[in-house]
């Protein structure tokens, strides 16, 4: 994956987010996208009054956006990856789609769920910006501050059109992993079965291991973090789906849950 865009942000996310992508770029050769949007959409205030007071604010904002650009730019500079910068006003979801036309990957946060005082928290997007994206996204959990692409690799497998899409647009950087393992939950809905998702891998040159993994009564979304954990993950592949055989407009139950709870890094295509 050669083109990297990265979400700038000023939260308190930022740091992980941008060493996580600065992680990948460096590890694939890739050059990274920084797109910085201000939403002036949400200082828009009252149209009938107050337009000195709101002009004043966005200056502010603008100031405190290149302040933040500097700071970061001065890190880009000693980081060994090629990079580039664009900053606009607008709203963030579709600037970012606008923006990632050519993207390979996009790199955001897991969102914080629930206030927290005192927390700059990062933009709740991932999945307005996963449901029309068309090249997958890395959302980067709290606290994860780097990402090793040979780690093992469990990929979240249900045998849907979401999954098989993932899994493709996943194959650059499953060739990179030690291991790759395919998990169905069993109490999940079947679909193609994930042998025929081991033989497709392995045409590609990848051998994948095979789990049916029991649900136990959890969730899951449980289920599948647990199987993260015990065969070590580096991050998560899944298709970003609805867990019921009516499509949605929405994002499913099982990757809501997954995209709140999520201690490894999720690379999530629909």
């Amino acid at each position: 994956m050669k083109n990297i865009l990265l979400h700038i942000h000023d939260d308190d996310a930022q740091s992980d987010r941008m060493a996580v992508a600065l992680d990948v770029a460096r590890q694939t050769g890739g050059h990274l996208s920084c797109v910085q949007v201000v939403p002036v959409e949400a200082y828009a205030g009252d149209p009938y009054g107050g337009l000195f007071g709101m002009a004043a604010l966005i200056d502010t904002i603008h100031d405190q956006e290149k302040a933040l650009r500097l700071a970061t730019e001065a890190r880009l500079v000693g980081s060994g990856v090629a990079w580039d910068w664009s900053s606009h006003d607008g709203n963030v979801v579709e600037t970012l789609i606008d923006q990632a036309m050519l993207a390979d990957l996009v790199v955001l946060s897991q969102p914080v769920m629930g206030q927290r005082r005192g927390v700059r928290q990062p933009l709740a997007i991932v999945g307005d910006v996963v449901m029309y994206m068309r090249c997958p996204v890395l959302m980067v959990p709290q606290g994860a501050g780097r990402l090793d692409l040979a780690g093992p690799v469990v990929v979240a497998w249900n045998g849907s059109a979401e999954a098989a899409h993932a899994l493709r647009l996943a194959l650059p950087l499953l060739k990179r992993a030690e291991a790759v393992h395919l998990v169905e939950v069993s109490d999940d809905i079947p679909g193609l079965a994930a042998r025929e998702a081991a033989q497709w891998l392995s045409r590609h040159g990848i051998s994948a291991d095979v789990h049916e993994w029991p649900a136990k009564g959890r969730r899951v979304s449980v289920a599948l973090l647990h199987a993260a954990a015990e065969l070590s993950a580096s991050y998560m592949v899944m298709g970003a789906y609805g867990h019921s055989r009516l499509r949605e407009t929405v994002l499913g139950g099982v990757t809501r849950e997954l995209i709140a709870s999520t201690n490894v890094p999720l690379l999530l295509a629909h």
